[in-house]
């Protein structure tokens, strides 16, 4: 009768706890990010594969725009509000992100490094 129970609370347990460490792998990870003429602030971000991530960008100067063209994700940052991309990265490696639009003499060279952990 005993081992019943203590059977029945172990196969109880197992799944319970196997679906807690699956929900607290995929909690989202947030990475804020400033966009500045003319860098990215920070302009490195690491982030886990799989798991699911969620950039807040804001822009305090200009228009600028926020593209991770390995993942074919982007948005608009525009001044005084809070741009979120929402994307969860799918493989590892490094992978550039650009501002995409025209912020004046010097966008040309205003990237960062998304590196993405396996």
């Amino acid at each position: 009768m005993k081992t019943d129970a203590v059977r029945r609370t172990v196969l109880l347990a197992v799944p319970a706890l196997f679906l807690a460490r699956l929900a607290a792998s995929q909690a989202e990870t947030t990475v804020k990010v400033v966009a500045k003429r003319f860098v990215f602030i920070p302009d490195t971000i690491t982030v886990q594969a799989g798991q699911p991530v969620a950039i807040r960008i804001t822009a305090p100067e200009v228009p600028m725009g926020f593209n991770i063209p390995d993942f074919h994700v982007r948005t608009d940052v525009v001044p005084d509000r809070e741009a979120v991309l929402r994307f969860t990265p799918d493989r590892a490696g490094s992978f550039t992100f650009v501002c995409d639009v025209f912020c004046g003499n010097g966008h040309e060279d205003m990237q960062g490094t998304l590196v993405v952990r396996g």
